[in-house]
């Protein structure tokens, strides 16, 4: 699919300008910067990572002035991987740009093609089913998920993944079903008297199946359970940031404070942000 620039809209023709901008900046960068050009594809890796959970960070925060800066912050990095790709002549950003733009192409022929999707769970299985078939016969449906992923968010992806290829459940009251069986068998582990685990290791192997299980339900539900887990760890955050304050200001010691003590407080952050 073609495009000509000859007579794009206002808009399209400067979002054209400010990224050949960046292209320019990055070349004389590269060219004339001490730091700059001594960075490799892997000692930037790092600092990508960095930034993309800074950029995960101010999306969940909703500070729009704070994504754009982190947007810029990744896009500079996609374009630094390019120029180091550019420079041992294996591929520059225009081949990257296209390589993505005939991805998309290929993978929505709802769009591009004859291919019918009424809704969007046709689409996330087409383009799964895409997917497989560009890896070949022999690939494993679970082989395009990274094994470096955090946990939880690895969790998500195989379940999307698997369910991509009809390997999922019918209900949500089934996935529960399953949540209350995980639940039970955990508590087998324990001495319900003494809450004691019988043995670790499989204490551990049935909550990791336990949470499992609760994340699949989560997407049943559509619920993010990576942005609902981290909502909560900032709600936490909050009210012990506020326990810590106001202990401050009393002149206590949160080491030497009864439970019940830190509760007050905690009990007033939670009234604060209900009001």
């Amino acid at each position: 699919m073609d495009i000509n620039h000859t007579h794009l809209p206002y808009t399209r023709q400067k979002q054209l300008e400010a990224f050949d901008r960046l292209l320019s900046i990055m070349d004389e960068l590269r060219e004339k910067c001490p730091w700059d050009k001594k960075q490799t594809l892997e000692s930037i890796r790092h600092l990508t990572i960095e930034e993309t959970y800074e950029l995960s960070d101010a999306i969940l925060e909703g500070d729009m002035q704070e994504i754009k800066k982190e947007l810029g912050d990744l896009m500079l990095h996609l374009v630094f991987y390019a120029k180091i790709a550019s420079e041992t002549k294996d591929f520059d950003i225009a081949e990257v740009t296209h390589s993505i733009c005939e991805k998309l192409i290929h993978r929505h022929p709802h769009i591009y093609g004859d291919v019918v999707a009424e809704d969007e769970e046709q689409v996330k299985q087409n383009w799964e089913q895409l997917k497989l078939k560009e890896k070949g016969a022999n690939a494993s449906v679970l082989g395009g998920v990274p094994k470096s992923l955090p946990a939880l968010i690895k969790a998500l992806r195989i379940q999307e993944k698997v369910r991509g290829v009809g390997f999922e459940w019918e209900e949500a009251s089934q996935v529960w079903g399953k949540v209350k069986e995980e639940l039970e068998e955990f508590e087998q582990e324990f001495n319900a008297e003494t809450k004691q685990k019988i043995n670790p290791a499989k204490a551990e192997e049935e909550f990791g199946d336990l949470l499992f299980t609760l994340i699949n339900y989560a997407r049943f539900m559509d619920i993010n359970p990576e942005t609902a887990l981290e909502r909560t760890n900032k709600k936490f955050i909050r009210r012990f940031s506020h326990l810590e304050e106001q202990a401050r200001k009393a002149g206590k010691n949160l080491s030497e404070m009864s439970l019940s003590e830190m509760d007050v407080y905690w009990e007033e952050a939670k009234k604060k942000e209900r009001s």
